[in-house]
């Protein structure tokens, strides 16, 4: 369970509820605190929709955050204003075009997959950075200087 939280898989959590649904239901604390879990793997579910996406790419159609959360359309502002009550993302929800301007997802402790799509979009960053020097050194010749 905790697995499914740290990388803000429902999926998984939903898998492991049904599995072992027996064992969940005979702690009370889950029991009590099961709406409250629920919000928060749709809350680390979001983090990592928007983790998962370039900087450029961060705006964000809510009926995609309801096909991965598994809400309706509706409670995806609910959980995009919880979300960022909570400083757990920064941005502004357009509720006339349906979507939300993530400009920030609060840091949290990395798996190593979200460490390789880091290195990847540091790569590709890397890239786009040598394309633009080369570009300025070969527009202004007489002013860069190897």
């Amino acid at each position: 369970m905790l697995q499914a939280f740290n990388s803000g898989n429902l999926s998984l959590y939903q898998e492991i509820c049904k599995a072992h649904s027996n064992a969940l239901s005979a702690q009370l604390a889950l029991v009590q605190n099961e709406r409250n879990l629920l919000e928060k793997i749709n809350m680390l579910c979001l983090m990592e929709i928007i983790f998962s996406r370039s900087s450029e790419n961060r705006t964000i159609p809510m009926r995609d955050i309801a096909e991965q959360t598994k809400l309706p359309v509706e409670d995806v502002e609910y959980l995009l204003m919880k979300s960022l009550s909570a400083r757990l993302i920064e941005g502004i929800i357009d509720q006339v075009d349906g979507v939300v301007h993530v400009s920030r997802v609060k840091p949290r402790v990395l798996g190593i997959d979200q460490v390789k799509c880091l290195h990847d979009r540091l790569d590709t960053w890397i890239g786009k950075v040598d394309t633009i020097l080369l570009s300025v050194e070969a527009e202004t010749p007489d002013l860069v200087s190897s």
